[in-house]
């Protein structure tokens, strides 16, 4: 009796191909691709999800694989991008957060108050963003949003087929409408951090118009420190709902149905 083995190079080209999408879009998710967490850890994912996920698309990839090695080249290089542009459109909408935070650590007179942010590769950050970004993402799992985010990676193959050229140009638009909504969602996020620093701004200057002889700055730093924290505390949930509403619709547009 013999045992036919030939079929087993391409079994592994088509995973090794589904491991470097997957692979891609676990390195830059928001949560799971970040620095802080070994590397290891990520690989892990990726490999399991390539195995949950290899029954369902295997069948997805061209046939003889390994026949032609310039084309299995060009088709780990088009997975890869796929990958790319799918994980960082995740990632992209976490920096929602961060900027949001810098807006209201400016008006609240917190803006060189820095701390590493672990959420965003251990850098300097304000501290209200060092908060809403370790918040964002906790979030994400408690709710169980990254469930959204798995069923975008499976849906990943049926919206970009293997074995066809990566839209870049569709990719390419996501990624302007994406750099775009972010900024406006932080805007309208720290809206009433602005307004309030705004009017606390303009009462201390008519105040100083009117005392002259008062030591401004000694009385509206302490002011200004305690309204920003109340008006975090009064505010956070409605924030934080309003943000996962938007981290639904940028990772939705990558779902099937």
């Amino acid at each position: 009796m013999t045992i036919q083995l030939d079929f087993l190079p391409d079994v592994a080209a088509a995973f090794m191909l589904m491991f470097a999408r997957l692979g891609t879009m676990i390195m830059l998710l928001p949560g799971l691709g970040e620095s802080t967490i070994p590397t290891r850890f990520r690989l892990t994912i990726a490999l399991a999800l390539t195995l949950v996920l290899y029954p369902v698309a295997a069948s997805l990839y061209p046939a003889d694989l390994t026949s032609n090695a310039p084309r299995l080249a060009m088709l780990l290089f088009g997975e890869m991008a796929i990958g790319f542009g799918i994980g960082l459109c995740a990632k992209m909408i976490t920096s929602v957060l961060q900027i949001a935070g810098v807006i209201m650590a400016n008006q609240s007179g917190l803006a060189f108050a820095l701390g590493t942010d672990i959420a965003n590769e251990g850098q300097q950050g304000a501290l209200y963003g060092n908060f809403l970004s370790i918040l964002g993402i906790t979030l994400i799992f408690v709710t169980d949003t990254h469930y959204l985010v798995i069923a975008a990676l499976h849906d990943s193959f049926t919206l970009f087929p293997p074995g066809k050229p990566p839209p870049v140009g569709d990719f390419s638009q996501n990624a302007a409408d994406t750099v775009a909504h972010i900024f406006t969602i932080a805007v309208r996020m720290s809206a009433p951090f602005l307004v309030v620093g705004l009017v606390f701004y303009f009462g201390l200057g008519l105040l100083n118009k009117l005392m002259p002889q008062m030591q401004i700055f000694f009385i509206a730093m302490p002011v200004n420190i305690a309204i920003g924290f109340l008006l975090l505390m009064v505010l956070i949930v409605t924030l934080m709902m309003f943000y996962l509403d938007h981290f639904q619709q940028a990772i939705g547009k990558f779902i099937v149905g």
